[in-house]
């Protein structure tokens, strides 16, 4: 049910005009903290991934460890970073076929990483990399 969440944030940012990828930030209990989407197209800005949307809605957690990041996609080095950087225990993933990002590193520096290869994200993702390749390139900070 995690993963609904963050697959509804991704298609709400397709809506949008933006790039499908989405992100939900949960206690260990399953509450939903806070989600978001990527809205770099939207909005103009470059630092405006779907990771970073949820963390920032879900406010000011005294402790992150026991928190679990879901996102449709693999998080980018960016990304990888936040997750890092505060501590965030666990992160689900929707897929990385289309995109890797940080996964290794995630798990060699003790993050649990559970990568479910769902074919819904897959798809989601893969279509949108077809249809706007100069726009995923950007994404990813490909020239």
């Amino acid at each position: 049910m995690m993963l609904k969440k963050a697959a509804e944030e991704a298609r709400a940012g397709l809506a949008e005009g933006g790039i499908p990828i989405g992100a939900a930030l949960f206690d260990s209990a399953g509450t939903l903290l806070g989600s978001g989407h990527n809205r770099r197209v939207q909005e103009g800005d470059p630092s405006a991934h779907a990771e970073t949307d949820a963390f920032r809605r879900a406010g000011r957690q005294r402790s992150y460890r026991d928190k679990i990041m879901v996102t449709t996609l693999a998080p980018c080095w960016y990304c990888s970073g936040l997750i890092r950087q505060f501590g965030i225990g666990a992160v689900v993933v929707g897929e990385s076929v289309n995109f890797r990002g940080g996964i290794d590193w995630l798990r060699e520096n003790g993050v649990e990483v559970l990568d479910l290869q769902s074919e819904d994200c897959i798809e989601l993702l893969r279509k949108f990399i077809d249809a706007h390749p100069a726009v995923w390139r950007e994404d990813i900070g490909e020239e």
